[in-house]
């Protein structure tokens, strides 16, 4: 078995609100993803589902509880400690995309890079384009690509410094159906490659694509089950493409 790369132990995440009643966003969540697993963590709006994400990326801290990241404790780094592992370890994919407007989708992949100590920069952020499928669309702005492509910018962006994590949240919630299964079908090439992915949706069907489903609700975890029969997203594509043809052709 691959080993532990995410340990979390008894981690909550408690927010103050109107400055009265307190909100608990994460309750006593304890949770251990290995080297390699392709897990969705699935839960409504107000779950808690994205903080803990942001947690467990170490985007935010933690109130109580241990967060064990490739095997070092991360839970009480500094700032400026834990911008470094985000850099170094892990990818971040959103809903919105996050790209800059007026920077083309080179340009956009490169900007982790520049708080690198890697060369050859612009090469590095091609092959992250070109894995993604976008070779042929290096120059074009955010306003140019449709929004399954600026989604795969967002994804060679996260590749681009090789990370050992790629966590993804809402990561369809701003596309079609099809461009949805296109974005699922790259993140499960991108898992058979190695790498891990962990993927936080409201959407059963997106998470049925992954290979372990945990479901949070009230910032609790309510199940944590493998899924044995992963549905195949290029299948599901090739039924979207027959469908199409058979209507072209009555």
């Amino acid at each position: 078995m691959n080993h532990t790369i995410i340990q979390a132990k008894n981690l909550s995440k408690i927010y103050d609100k109107d400055g009265s009643a307190q909100v608990i966003a994460v309750d006593n969540v304890s949770l251990e993803i290995y080297q390699g697993e392709f897990v969705a963590i699935m839960g409504a709006s107000g779950s808690g589902k994205s903080t803990l994400m942001n947690i467990l990326g170490c985007l935010d801290k933690p109130d109580s509880g241990t967060l064990i990241l490739d095997g070092s404790e991360v839970g009480n780094l500094v700032d400026e400690q834990l911008a470094k592992i985000r850099n170094q370890k892990i990818g971040f994919v959103f809903q919105s995309f996050n790209l800059l407007a007026r920077t083309s989708a080179l340009e956009n992949v490169e900007l982790p890079l520049i708080y690198s100590d890697k060369q050859n920069i612009t090469q590095l952020a091609k092959d992250a384009l070109q894995a993604v499928g976008l070779a042929d669309r290096l120059d074009h702005y955010p306003s140019e690509l449709s929004s399954g492509q600026q989604q795969r910018v967002a994804i060679a962006r996260a590749l681009v410094n090789n990370p050992e994590i790629i966590f993804a949240d809402e990561p369809t919630g701003n596309l079609d159906t099809r461009s949805s299964l296109e974005i699922v079908a790259l993140f499960s090439e991108l898992n058979q490659a190695g790498r891990t992915i962990v993927l936080v949706t409201h959407e059963a069907d997106i998470a049925t694509h992954t290979r372990r489903i945990i479901k949070i609700a009230d910032g609790k975890i309510i199940s944590d089950e493998a899924n044995h029969n992963p549905v195949d997203a290029k299948t599901e594509l090739e039924k979207i493409a027959n469908a199409e043809v058979a209507n072209e052709n009555k």
